[in-house]
């Protein structure tokens, strides 16, 4: 545990400060590893969804081929909070790729966060300056989506994609910081964690931290209280109403659930559409589900009233009903 830095939000706190500590994606850190013993290092392209260590790995890369004063000097990081526009590509990053560094031999580093952030203009500006100084600067872009990255900048680079982390990648990282923090965590705490965290490191390591500041045990109902989301069996309940009970029964039942629990429409639906999947119904009464369940999204994206909207989520489940005890 740091000592001189005890306020640090957990997920800077345990950022991976060399390729060793990085938990998943083993062949993309060895095939890069090799690429920096052998000083061959290409321009590198990294893209998958966030919490998986693009910005981490291309991190610990610098921090083991410059030494921490060499740093700053070597290493320049664009992120999407700063201005990237075709001014910035234009002069910051070409005066700082174009310059040589008396002291030091080999290449500088530039590091462009969330590219897919970067108007095309300026990706388009980008690829004169990229090839113009490949002698002595590298440059790693990040994204979220390879698509908003322009066809002329991913044929210049290496790609890599960091898809979303396994459960095993996850559990014992988590069960590190939670030894090192001295936090309660039960077995039912740890798979909600996992599951909610759905392969994103940083999101897993703020619900932990956020869980533990708030109770005094993480277990599966102060971690699912705590981000909002319902319970699996809250969900069950749902669909065991919205088939068996009657209209008004439902709707008052699930009205009281939302306002006690403070949930949302929109997590209701997305559980209760995973739920159905599960469910052992006919083809069609399914089909009929899910294309009413999609409607009820859509106008809940629209701004639609959530009381009308639940209205129609019951009213499709009591027309799968029928259509079930016609048959």
């Amino acid at each position: 545990m740091d000592k001189k830095t005890p306020n640090l939000p957990w997920v800077e706190k345990y950022r991976p400060k060399q390729l060793d500590d990085l938990i998943s994606h083993v062949d993309i850190i060895n095939t890069i590893r090799k690429f920096v013993s052998e000083e061959r290092l290409p321009h590198l392209l990294f893209y998958g969804p966030p919490g998986t260590g693009k910005t981490s790995t291309i991190l610990a890369v610098a921090k083991q081929i410059y030494s921490p004063k060499e740093f700053n000097s070597m290493v320049l990081e664009l992120n999407a909070s700063d201005d990237r526009g075709i001014g910035i590509v234009r002069n910051q990053i070409l005066s700082f790729a174009s310059t040589r560094t008396i002291f030091k031999s080999g290449f500088k580093i530039v590091i462009l966060d969330e590219a897919d952030a970067m108007t095309r203009d300026a990706q388009n500006a980008l690829r004169r300056v990229i090839e113009k100084f490949t002698e002595n600067t590298r440059f790693c872009i990040i994204c979220n989506y390879l698509s908003k990255i322009i066809p002329a900048l991913q044929s210049r680079c290496t790609r890599f994609r960091f898809g979303p982390l396994g459960t095993e990648q996850m559990v014992p990282r988590l069960e590190y910081v939670i030894q090192q923090e001295g936090v309660k965590v039960t077995p039912d705490g740890m798979t909600a964690l996992v599951t909610l965290a759905c392969g994103d490191m940083r999101k897993a390591l703020n619900i932990l931290q956020s869980t533990s500041m708030a109770y005094d045990q993480v277990n599966e109902e102060n971690v699912y209280t705590c981000v909002g989301h319902p319970l699996s069996r809250d969900i069950e309940n749902i669909v065991n109403w919205v088939l068996n009970d009657s209209f008004s029964t439902s709707y008052n039942n699930i009205m009281h659930l939302k306002s006690a629990k403070g949930l949302a429409l929109q997590d209701i639906l997305t559980e209760v559409h995973q739920f159905v999947h599960r469910v052992d119904l006919p083809v069609h009464v399914r089909i009929h589900l899910l294309e009413k369940l999609a409607d009820v999204e859509y106008r809940l994206a629209s701004g639609t009233s959530e009381k009308i909207q639940l209205s129609s989520m019951i009213a499709a489940f009591q027309l799968a009903r029928n259509l079930i005890t016609k048959e």
